[in-house]
Protein backbone atom coordinates (compact mmCIF):
# COMPACT_ATOMS: atom_id res chain seq x y z
CA UNK A 1 0.00 0.00 0.00
CA UNK A 2 1.32 3.21 -0.61
CA UNK A 3 1.05 6.09 1.35
CA UNK A 4 0.66 9.80 0.07
CA UNK A 5 2.62 12.71 1.43
CA UNK A 6 -1.10 14.19 3.15
CA UNK A 7 -1.23 10.36 5.01
CA UNK A 8 2.25 10.33 6.06
CA UNK A 9 2.05 13.77 7.69
CA UNK A 10 -1.43 12.97 9.41
CA UNK A 11 0.35 9.43 10.52
CA UNK A 12 3.38 11.13 11.71
CA UNK A 13 0.96 13.53 13.70
CA UNK A 14 -0.93 10.62 15.27
CA UNK A 15 2.33 9.10 16.03
CA UNK A 16 3.47 12.52 18.35
CA UNK A 17 0.37 12.99 19.48
CA UNK A 18 0.79 9.31 21.37
CA UNK A 19 4.05 10.15 22.08
CA UNK A 20 3.59 13.51 23.69
CA UNK A 21 0.51 12.25 26.04
CA UNK A 22 2.87 9.19 27.32
CA UNK A 23 5.15 11.80 28.04
CA UNK A 24 2.94 14.28 29.90
CA UNK A 25 1.36 11.21 31.83
CA UNK A 26 4.32 9.75 32.79
CA UNK A 27 5.90 12.43 33.91
CA UNK A 28 9.82 12.44 33.76
CA UNK A 29 11.41 9.31 34.96
CA UNK A 30 14.62 6.36 34.19
CA UNK A 31 13.76 2.79 33.92
CA UNK A 32 16.86 2.45 36.37
CA UNK A 33 14.66 4.63 39.14
CA UNK A 34 17.25 2.63 41.82
CA UNK A 35 20.04 4.91 40.56
CA UNK A 36 18.52 8.16 40.34
CA UNK A 37 17.18 8.00 44.49
CA UNK A 38 16.74 11.68 45.10
CA UNK A 39 14.04 11.52 41.80
CA UNK A 40 12.38 8.13 43.65
CA UNK A 41 11.71 9.92 46.94
CA UNK A 42 13.17 12.99 48.90
CA UNK A 43 13.55 10.86 51.79
CA UNK A 44 16.02 8.94 50.49
CA UNK A 45 18.83 12.04 50.86
CA UNK A 46 21.36 11.30 52.58
CA UNK A 47 20.23 7.68 52.89
CA UNK A 48 23.80 5.87 52.12
CA UNK A 49 25.58 3.18 54.76
CA UNK A 50 28.56 2.82 53.74
CA UNK A 51 29.33 6.81 53.10
CA UNK A 52 29.25 10.48 53.78
CA UNK A 53 28.67 11.41 50.26
CA UNK A 54 27.60 10.35 47.09
CA UNK A 55 27.05 11.65 43.60
CA UNK A 56 25.52 10.17 39.92
CA UNK A 57 24.39 10.89 36.41
CA UNK A 58 21.78 9.46 34.66
CA UNK A 59 21.28 9.69 30.85
CA UNK A 60 18.08 8.19 28.69
CA UNK A 61 17.37 8.25 25.10
CA UNK A 62 14.23 7.26 23.80
CA UNK A 63 12.06 6.74 21.03
CA UNK A 64 14.90 7.09 18.40
CA UNK A 65 12.60 4.23 16.04
CA UNK A 66 9.47 6.98 15.94
CA UNK A 67 10.69 10.71 16.49
CA UNK A 68 13.39 12.34 14.13
CA UNK A 69 14.57 13.96 17.45
CA UNK A 70 14.68 11.67 20.34
CA UNK A 71 13.39 12.36 23.82
CA UNK A 72 16.79 12.60 26.10
CA UNK A 73 16.49 13.04 29.83
CA UNK A 74 19.34 13.76 31.86
CA UNK A 75 19.88 14.07 35.58
CA UNK A 76 23.16 14.99 37.77
CA UNK A 77 22.68 14.67 41.39
CA UNK A 78 24.68 14.10 44.57
CA UNK A 79 23.64 14.31 48.16
CA UNK A 80 25.84 14.26 51.54
CA UNK A 81 24.86 13.03 55.35
CA UNK A 82 25.07 16.07 57.80
CA UNK A 83 25.24 16.07 62.21
CA UNK A 84 25.90 12.64 61.99
CA UNK A 85 28.16 13.46 65.34
CA UNK A 86 25.40 15.76 66.76
CA UNK A 87 22.44 13.09 66.92
CA UNK A 88 23.18 9.60 68.60
CA UNK A 89 20.29 7.33 66.59
CA UNK A 90 20.14 9.35 63.47
CA UNK A 91 21.69 11.89 61.01
CA UNK A 92 20.29 14.94 58.64
CA UNK A 93 21.25 14.40 54.73
CA UNK A 94 21.03 17.34 51.95
CA UNK A 95 21.03 16.87 48.19
CA UNK A 96 20.20 18.90 44.50
CA UNK A 97 19.00 17.43 41.33
CA UNK A 98 19.76 18.75 38.00
CA UNK A 99 17.08 17.50 35.40
CA UNK A 100 17.31 18.23 31.80
CA UNK A 101 14.72 17.06 29.05
CA UNK A 102 14.78 18.03 25.16
CA UNK A 103 12.06 16.23 22.87
CA UNK A 104 10.78 16.33 19.14
CA UNK A 105 11.52 18.92 16.28
CA UNK A 106 10.23 21.74 18.39
CA UNK A 107 12.80 21.45 21.37
CA UNK A 108 10.43 20.77 24.31
CA UNK A 109 12.87 21.18 27.39
CA UNK A 110 12.17 20.72 30.66
CA UNK A 111 14.90 22.50 32.98
CA UNK A 112 14.06 21.03 36.74
CA UNK A 113 16.31 22.35 39.76
CA UNK A 114 15.77 20.84 43.02
CA UNK A 115 17.02 20.84 46.59
CA UNK A 116 16.10 18.42 49.17
CA UNK A 117 16.29 17.50 52.81
CA UNK A 118 15.36 14.14 55.07
CA UNK A 119 16.33 13.37 58.35
CA UNK A 120 16.97 9.45 59.49
CA UNK A 121 15.82 8.00 62.78
CA UNK A 122 17.05 4.56 63.82
CA UNK A 123 13.81 2.96 65.79
CA UNK A 124 15.27 0.14 67.87
CA UNK A 125 18.11 -1.69 66.93
CA UNK A 126 17.25 -3.34 63.67
CA UNK A 127 14.86 -0.69 61.61
CA UNK A 128 15.03 3.10 60.45
CA UNK A 129 12.29 5.85 59.83
CA UNK A 130 12.95 8.53 57.07
CA UNK A 131 11.58 11.49 55.68
CA UNK A 132 12.25 13.81 53.38
CA UNK A 133 11.01 16.67 51.56
CA UNK A 134 11.97 18.95 48.54
CA UNK A 135 11.44 22.46 46.63
CA UNK A 136 12.31 23.00 43.09
CA UNK A 137 12.24 25.49 40.03
CA UNK A 138 10.97 24.35 37.02
CA UNK A 139 11.37 25.99 33.67
CA UNK A 140 9.44 24.69 30.46
CA UNK A 141 10.55 25.95 27.14
CA UNK A 142 9.59 25.38 23.17
CA UNK A 143 10.52 26.65 19.77
CA UNK A 144 7.21 27.06 17.99
CA UNK A 145 8.69 28.28 15.06
CA UNK A 146 10.37 24.70 14.29
CA UNK A 147 6.43 23.48 14.14
CA UNK A 148 4.32 23.51 12.01
CA UNK A 149 -0.03 23.30 12.50
CA UNK A 150 -2.85 21.61 10.75
CA UNK A 151 -3.95 25.16 9.59
CA UNK A 152 -0.79 25.47 7.66
CA UNK A 153 -1.56 22.24 5.90
CA UNK A 154 -2.38 23.94 1.78
CA UNK A 155 -3.43 20.46 0.06
CA UNK A 156 0.41 19.58 -0.61
CA UNK A 157 2.33 19.68 1.88
CA UNK A 158 2.66 22.16 5.34
CA UNK A 159 3.30 26.00 4.42
CA UNK A 160 5.14 27.82 7.65
CA UNK A 161 4.22 31.04 5.77
CA UNK A 162 0.47 30.74 6.71
CA UNK A 163 -0.34 32.10 10.30
CA UNK A 164 -1.09 28.82 12.47
CA UNK A 165 -3.80 30.57 14.19
CA UNK A 166 -2.66 29.43 17.74
CA UNK A 167 -2.88 31.66 20.57
CA UNK A 168 0.34 31.36 22.54
CA UNK A 169 0.96 33.29 25.80
CA UNK A 170 4.73 32.37 26.37
CA UNK A 171 7.27 30.12 24.77
CA UNK A 172 8.63 29.85 28.32
CA UNK A 173 7.42 29.38 31.34
CA UNK A 174 8.63 29.10 35.10
CA UNK A 175 6.84 27.65 38.34
CA UNK A 176 7.77 26.14 41.95
CA UNK A 177 7.43 22.01 42.75
CA UNK A 178 7.26 20.69 46.27
CA UNK A 179 7.62 16.64 46.93
CA UNK A 180 7.78 14.88 50.19
CA UNK A 181 8.19 11.45 50.99
CA UNK A 182 8.75 8.88 54.05
CA UNK A 183 10.59 5.96 53.75
CA UNK A 184 10.98 2.68 56.29
CA UNK A 185 13.89 0.13 56.29
CA UNK A 186 13.91 -3.03 58.29
CA UNK A 187 17.91 -4.82 58.62
CA UNK A 188 17.19 -8.43 60.43
CA UNK A 189 20.67 -9.00 60.35
CA UNK A 190 24.48 -8.02 58.25
CA UNK A 191 22.78 -10.25 54.90
CA UNK A 192 19.37 -9.13 54.67
CA UNK A 193 18.02 -5.35 54.28
CA UNK A 194 14.38 -4.31 52.89
CA UNK A 195 13.44 -0.81 52.63
CA UNK A 196 9.67 0.58 51.63
CA UNK A 197 8.84 4.23 50.82
CA UNK A 198 6.36 6.38 49.70
CA UNK A 199 6.30 9.69 48.54
CA UNK A 200 4.27 12.39 46.34
CA UNK A 201 5.29 14.42 43.80
CA UNK A 202 4.06 18.08 42.32
CA UNK A 203 1.79 18.41 45.61
CA UNK A 204 1.23 22.26 45.01
CA UNK A 205 -0.48 21.47 41.61
CA UNK A 206 1.53 24.14 39.82
CA UNK A 207 0.02 25.75 36.52
CA UNK A 208 1.70 24.37 33.40
CA UNK A 209 0.78 26.04 29.69
CA UNK A 210 1.80 28.12 26.72
CA UNK A 211 -1.41 29.01 25.76
CA UNK A 212 -2.81 32.18 26.31
CA UNK A 213 -6.81 31.26 26.67
CA UNK A 214 -7.64 27.78 27.12
CA UNK A 215 -10.26 25.73 29.28
CA UNK A 216 -8.45 23.23 30.16
CA UNK A 217 -7.11 22.41 33.25
CA UNK A 218 -3.16 23.12 33.26
CA UNK A 219 -2.01 21.82 36.66
CA UNK A 220 0.15 19.80 37.10
CA UNK A 221 -1.34 16.54 38.46
CA UNK A 222 0.15 14.97 41.72
CA UNK A 223 1.99 11.99 41.08
CA UNK A 224 2.20 9.11 43.79
CA UNK A 225 5.21 6.95 44.20
CA UNK A 226 5.82 4.11 46.09
CA UNK A 227 8.60 1.00 45.78
CA UNK A 228 9.41 -2.17 47.70
CA UNK A 229 13.03 -3.49 47.74
CA UNK A 230 15.83 -5.66 49.24
CA UNK A 231 19.00 -6.81 49.52
CA UNK A 232 20.30 -9.97 50.23
CA UNK A 233 23.33 -12.03 50.69
CA UNK A 234 23.49 -15.16 49.16
CA UNK A 235 26.50 -16.24 49.89
CA UNK A 236 30.56 -14.66 49.69
CA UNK A 237 29.80 -14.36 45.55
CA UNK A 238 26.35 -13.01 45.32
CA UNK A 239 24.23 -10.50 46.69
CA UNK A 240 20.74 -10.01 45.15
CA UNK A 241 18.58 -7.32 44.85
CA UNK A 242 14.58 -7.65 44.15
CA UNK A 243 12.61 -4.71 43.70
CA UNK A 244 9.06 -3.14 42.20
CA UNK A 245 8.85 0.84 41.71
CA UNK A 246 4.79 1.62 41.27
CA UNK A 247 4.26 5.49 40.25
CA UNK A 248 0.49 6.84 39.48
CA UNK A 249 -0.21 10.71 37.88
CA UNK A 250 -3.42 11.29 36.54
CA UNK A 251 -4.94 8.17 34.62
CA UNK A 252 -1.60 6.77 34.18
CA UNK A 253 0.05 4.27 36.04
CA UNK A 254 3.49 2.73 35.82
CA UNK A 255 4.54 -0.07 37.27
CA UNK A 256 8.66 -1.55 37.14
CA UNK A 257 9.90 -5.03 39.08
CA UNK A 258 12.90 -7.02 38.35
CA UNK A 259 16.03 -7.97 39.93
CA UNK A 260 19.79 -7.46 39.97
CA UNK A 261 22.49 -9.37 41.38
CA UNK A 262 26.06 -8.50 42.05
CA UNK A 263 28.73 -10.88 41.53
CA UNK A 264 31.85 -10.87 43.80
CA UNK A 265 34.58 -10.68 41.22
CA UNK A 266 37.99 -9.58 43.13
CA UNK A 267 36.99 -11.59 46.84
CA UNK A 268 36.94 -8.31 48.66
CA UNK A 269 34.12 -7.10 46.73
CA UNK A 270 36.28 -3.96 45.62
CA UNK A 271 35.72 -5.31 41.94
CA UNK A 272 31.93 -6.64 40.93
CA UNK A 273 30.04 -7.66 37.72
CA UNK A 274 26.79 -6.38 37.87
CA UNK A 275 23.63 -7.74 35.80
CA UNK A 276 19.74 -7.74 35.94
CA UNK A 277 16.55 -7.88 34.24
CA UNK A 278 13.20 -5.68 34.69
CA UNK A 279 9.77 -5.18 33.11
CA UNK A 280 8.05 -2.51 33.28
CA UNK A 281 4.23 -3.56 32.78
CA UNK A 282 2.38 -3.66 29.21
CA UNK A 283 5.73 -1.85 27.98
CA UNK A 284 9.51 -3.04 27.73
CA UNK A 285 11.43 -5.42 29.12
CA UNK A 286 14.59 -3.94 30.61
CA UNK A 287 17.89 -5.69 30.60
CA UNK A 288 20.77 -4.34 32.71
CA UNK A 289 24.74 -4.66 32.62
CA UNK A 290 27.73 -2.81 34.49
CA UNK A 291 30.65 -3.49 37.12
CA UNK A 292 31.31 -1.73 40.22
CA UNK A 293 35.17 -0.77 41.04
CA UNK A 294 36.43 0.57 44.00
CA UNK A 295 33.85 3.41 44.63
CA UNK A 296 32.42 3.73 41.13
CA UNK A 297 29.67 1.90 39.89
CA UNK A 298 28.66 1.90 35.95
CA UNK A 299 25.58 0.66 34.78
CA UNK A 300 23.85 0.85 31.20
CA UNK A 301 20.06 -0.71 30.59
CA UNK A 302 17.74 -1.38 27.05
CA UNK A 303 14.19 -1.17 27.32
CA UNK A 304 13.07 -3.25 24.86
CA UNK A 305 9.79 -2.16 23.41
CA UNK A 306 6.69 -5.03 23.74
CA UNK A 307 3.86 -2.57 23.20
CA UNK A 308 1.46 -1.17 20.27
CA UNK A 309 4.44 1.12 20.40
CA UNK A 310 6.61 -1.37 18.65
CA UNK A 311 4.90 -1.36 15.86
CA UNK A 312 6.25 1.21 14.82
CA UNK A 313 9.31 1.55 16.28
CA UNK A 314 10.40 -2.11 15.52
CA UNK A 315 10.87 -3.04 19.25
CA UNK A 316 13.25 -0.27 19.51
CA UNK A 317 13.19 1.75 23.12
CA UNK A 318 15.48 3.48 25.02
CA UNK A 319 18.75 3.22 26.58
CA UNK A 320 19.81 4.37 29.64
CA UNK A 321 23.39 5.22 30.99
CA UNK A 322 24.09 5.80 35.23
CA UNK A 323 27.65 6.31 37.11
CA UNK A 324 27.13 6.60 40.87
CA UNK A 325 30.35 7.26 43.15
CA UNK A 326 30.88 6.64 46.98
CA UNK A 327 33.25 9.06 49.48
CA UNK A 328 34.11 9.85 52.82
CA UNK A 329 34.90 13.42 54.37
CA UNK A 330 37.50 11.79 56.62
CA UNK A 331 40.02 8.86 56.26
CA UNK A 332 39.09 7.40 59.11
CA UNK A 333 35.85 6.20 57.78
CA UNK A 334 32.38 6.99 58.08
CA UNK A 335 30.13 6.97 61.70
CA UNK A 336 27.81 4.01 60.08
CA UNK A 337 24.75 3.78 62.38
CA UNK A 338 22.62 1.01 60.41
CA UNK A 339 24.12 -2.20 58.93
CA UNK A 340 24.52 -2.72 54.81
CA UNK A 341 24.63 -5.61 52.82
CA UNK A 342 28.15 -6.25 51.61
CA UNK A 343 30.84 -8.27 50.87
Amino acid sequence: MKISSKDGYLLSFVLFISVFNYIAAQDLHFSQYFNAPLLTNPANTGFEPDADWRAGINYRNQWAGILDDPYKTMSAWADAQMFNNRFENGWMGAGMVLLKDVAGSGNLSSTKVYGSVAYHQLVGYKSLLSGGFGIGAVNKRIDVTKLTFNSQWNGRFFDVTIPNNEVFNATSVWYFDLNAGLNYAIFPSDNAYINAGFSVDHINMPSESFFANTTADTKVPMRFNTFLNGSFKVNNQWIVNPNVYVSVISKSTEIVGGMNAHYNLSGDGTTQLIGGLYYRVKDAFIPMVGVSVSSISATISYDATNSGLGTYSQTLGAYELSITKIGLFSDYGTNVKCPSVKF
